[in-house]
């Protein structure tokens, strides 16, 4: 081999190891372990709003990095968000629209594919969702679909099934932690999901937690008993608490000969219980059951009583998730790897929590666009406190591959926020966010829509079966009550919002415009 021959070889190799340590040098690429929960919202996390819990662990994250204050996702249904994270793309470009109809194809290509390529160690945890089992992982170990809270099964890489004794949400710790200490090679960097069912319907909680809560009165939201008037979406949904929340399966008031839509479900569940849990549940939940009896609650009573045991639930059952959060900062702490490690706490997705009355997700409106996002920075990152730019579940894939020093393939829609993250303000960042809902006619019936939210503005069209729009001042209207569109004063607005729309459907290949099919009226999708 010729002088010159050498020394391009050694160039080309010192290039290629420079290009995997944008974390400083080859031997310190940043480890990334990805906490996500299902349906974990905003107003549920005390660093976001203090008003209803307290969770400590949670916060520490934020306080020792940073608090995305408008994080939001493309598609606020799991399966589709979930497919959003894995490859940076909006629904239209991963293929993955919805939960009823969808399988994720795995052979598209993926962040943890690509750090897998880059020497990374890989593994996910719990809640996968995606209809197919996860491929780019050296460990993987999901629940089948939705899972359930006690004694759950789990699925592992030889394609085994058995089931776990415990409460899934410390299960789920359990292995991660697991992994971290004896499964993983210790001499690569790695990149851990743990994803968690917590804290999706219908909310059971962890044994120790069964009477938490139960001293709490939870504020009304202002806008509990919402009109919609101005807004036919709103008004055709299914997800009111107090006419659509089973009072079975979702507040857990059962008593023998009870018959509702879902109470064979809600058996299922509960008869996971050992004998002596299912006498403890039995004697809490049994007690609640003769007093609303004795009660005979109907209309407003009715759905403020079914609001109150909604959030006491939810809210034990986010207490366990916070705790499990702590184990996990305190294993990373205790073993050193906190200082190279960036810890990522988000959610697939926001939730309503009585706002407009309702429980569940799907609308692009802010409850359920939002999505709770706080980091833990490796210490080479100074930057701390807030940061207020407009960010994305789309985003987290290339973010995790800069980290890695992973090139950024040039089809993936998000854009890291590393540059943030090292406390830039960047002057060309995104300016507006694209949203598009997909799954209709089904579950809680919202209707399909797509639309565009900047800082202020939000501008929302409803179409399929429908064809009308919605526009929100976010800034002087932000509970999104007030349906601006069409009004006097706001057609400049409109259009432009139009325009930025359009702009955002060509940039991303999204088909569908600003028009349906009232010919087929399928719920297919409607290209030019």
């Amino acid at each position: 081999m010729t002088v010159d021959k050498r020394f391009y070889y050694a160039m080309a190799a010192m290039s290629a190891i420079g290009s995997l340590a944008s974390c400083s040098d080859a031997d310190r690429r940043c480890n990334i372990v990805f906490i996500m929960t299902d349906d974990h919202t905003a107003q549920m996390m005390s660093c976001f709003d203090d008003r209803h819990v307290h969770t400590p662990n949670l916060d520490r994250i934020a306080a020792d990095g940073v608090r995305f204050t408008n994080a939001f996702v493309a598609n606020s249904l799991s399966g589709p968000s979930r497919a959003c994270l894995l490859t940076g793309k909006h629904s239209c470009a991963n293929h993955f629209y919805d939960n009823s109809s969808c399988v994720f194809d795995f052979s598209q290509q993926t962040f943890p594919k690509l750090l897998q390529e880059a020497g990374y160690q890989t593994a996910i945890v719990g809640k996968l969702h995606l209809e197919a089992n996860p491929e780019g992982f050296d460990y993987w170990e999901i629940i089948p679909g939705q899972g359930d809270y006690y004694n759950p099964h789990f699925i592992t890489a030889d394609g085994q099934m058995h089931q776990e004794k415990g409460y899934l949400t410390n299960i789920i710790t359990d292995k991660s932690i697991e992994w971290l200490e004896r499964g993983r090679d210790k001499d690569k960097p790695f990149c851990i999901m743990i994803h968690h069912k917590a804290v999706h319907r219908n909310w059971l909680p962890e044994m120790k937690y069964l009477r938490e809560y139960e001293d709490k009165t939870f504020e009304l939201p202002d806008n509990f008993y919402d009109d919609y008037a101005g807004r036919t979406a709103a008004a055709r949904q299914e997800m009111h608490i107090g006419k659509d929340m089973d009072i079975v399966y979702d507040t857990k008031i059962f008593t023998e000969g009870a018959k509702t839509r879902l109470t064979d479900a809600y058996k299922g569940f509960i008869s996971r219980l050992d004998s002596a849990e299912r006498k403890e549940y039995d004697a809490f939940y049994d007690s609640l059951a003769v007093d609303f009896i004795s009660r005979d609650l109907k209309g407003d009573e009715l759905a403020e009583f079914k609001f109150q045991r909604y959030m006491r639930d939810y809210a034990k059952v986010v207490k366990s998730l916070d705790d499990n959060v702590g184990r996990v900062l305190d294993y990373l702490k205790e073993k050193g790897l906190d200082k190279n490690t960036l810890i990522v706490y988000t959610s697939d997705q926001g939730f309503y929590m009585g706002e407009h009355g309702w429980f569940d997700k799907r609308f692009m409106y802010e409850e359920s666009m939002r999505t709770p996002l706080v980091m833990s920075l490796p210490d080479r990152f100074e930057r701390k406190g807030d940061i207020g730019e407009l960010v994305q579940n789309i985003d987290f894939a290339p973010t995790f591959l800069e980290l890695a020093g992973v090139e950024v393939p040039e089809d993936i829609h998000g854009v890291s926020l590393v540059p943030l993250l090292k406390g830039e303000s960047p002057d060309d960042w995104r300016s507006s966010l694209y949203y598009h809902f997909y799954e209709y006619p089904a579950e809680h019936q919202v209707m399909r829509h797509f639309g565009v939210r900047t800082d202020r503005y939000k501008l929302i069209h409803f179409y399929n079966d429908q064809d009308f729009w919605e526009l929100y001042d976010l800034q002087n209207d932000p509970s999104e009550m007030d349906n601006l569109y069409g009004k006097e004063g706001y057609g400049e607005i409109t259009e432009t919002l139009k325009a930025e729309l359009a702009m955002l459907q060509e940039k991303y290949d999204d088909p569908v415009r600003f028009g349906y099919d009232k010919a087929r009226n399928t719920g297919s999708l409607v290209a030019e």
